[in-house]
């Protein structure tokens, strides 16, 4: 018996010996006084309805706790003991409400609920306008997809690093949380990264297309910077220099084949690949890649839409192999006869793939 019901005589037997229905009926009944004048109450009015309901409100039907639960949810000061207790019931009709929005409901009843409870509750606690870090801790540990996704999505809850970290590796398996992380304003510049390292480029392409400005100029620095970690060990080039003398040409009217040819004749790398990127529209850093690798194939593809001649495209071939190297007779035939055969469209599609794989 608590001090409540030993205050109204009756009250008690009915608690004890009442049949549910009847208890049922009582909760209700002191439920509406409360809601009435609620906001005028002192505290020690609410502890009093506080210890009345507790007894009695675990005995009322279904319907009447759910509609208890989601009256009590919106109160700021709702009975803090009678709130805990709705959010711990199984029926997650009745803890939902309150645990998606209840001001009662401190971090520690939070974190106890998380841990103990299952995914529906977990689910509800992440519309919460606000989740602390040792909160969204425990979600992120024990929470399904579902719930992840959520929590991610929520503007208002806070991610320890740890707990980003695992978002992120959990992400690269899943396409929905990549897009709410990569939205979060408050997600690291590391962790957007990594993120976008183990994202797919059309998950890439789609997460550049919801996000902010400032966003859009943070995800092209971070892929820059993966595809700059992807180029050969080595001395980096200098392509200062040469952008330079390309832009002098390119505002001059004077960066076309001719002077391309030029570059790829004198062996100038650099110079070359910086006026191929002006006439293409492709980075600096993407034909680097491509023509630095191990095949040849990306300098007929370039050639093909920019309708280049085959003795320019033979040009960047020679410039490919390098000075110290000789290619023989027939793999130079072997060359032009791919150019030729190599379709526009074909080559467009290519270059567009590329395109669209930097912009993000």
């Amino acid at each position: 018996m608590t001090v409540a019901t030993s205050l109204i005589p009756g009250l008690d037997d009915i608690v004890k010996r009442g049949d549910p229905r009847r208890r049922g009926e009582v909760a209700r009944a002191i439920a509406e006084l409360f809601f009435q004048d609620s906001a005028k109450l002192r505290p020690d009015l609410v502890a009093l309805f506080d210890d009345l309901l507790i007894d009695l409100v675990p005995h009322a039907e279904l319907a009447s706790r759910v509609d208890l639960a989601e009256r009590f949810s919106r109160l700021n000061n709702a009975p803090c003991h009678l709130v805990r207790q709705l959010a711990r019931e199984n029926e997650i009709m009745v803890a939902g409400p309150v645990l998606r929005r209840s001001p009662v409901l401190d971090e520690a009843a939070l974190i106890e609920i998380a841990r103990l409870k299952g995914q529906g509750h977990l689910l509800a606690m992440t519309e919460r306008p606000t989740l602390s870090t040792k909160v969204t801790d425990v979600l992120v540990e024990r929470g399904d997809r579902e719930v992840v996704r959520r929590a991610a999505g929520n503007a208002g809850a806070v991610f320890s690093p740890g707990s980003y970290s695992e978002l992120v590796k959990r992400a690269s398996q899943d396409g929905v949380l990549t897009l709410k992380l990569g939205q979060r304003e408050d997600l690291s510049g590391d962790h957007l990264k990594e993120l976008l390292d183990g994202t797919l480029d059309v998950i890439r392409r789609r997460l550049s297309s919801v996000v902010n400005p400032v966003r859009q100029v943070e995800i092209k620095r971070a892929m820059t910077a993966i595809e700059e970690a992807a180029l050969p060990p080595g001395p980096r080039r200098d392509f200062s220099a040469a952008q330079r003398t390309v832009l002098t040409l390119q505002r001059e009217g004077h960066l076309g084949e001719s002077a391309l040819l030029g570059f790829a004749k004198a062996h100038k790398y650099e110079e070359s690949i910086a006026a191929l990127s002006a006439m293409s529209g492709l980075r600096l850093a993407t034909l680097d890649r491509l023509i630095g690798g191990d095949r040849y194939d990306p300098i007929l593809i370039v050639g093909r839409v920019l309708n280049l001649g085959w003795p320019t495209v033979r040009a960047l071939i020679l410039l490919w192999y390098g000075p110290s190297r000789a290619p023989a007779d027939a793999d130079i035939e072997a060359a032009r006869t791919n150019f030729t055969r190599l379709m526009p469209s074909t080559a467009e599609r290519v270059v567009t793939f590329w395109r669209n794989r930097q912009t993000v």
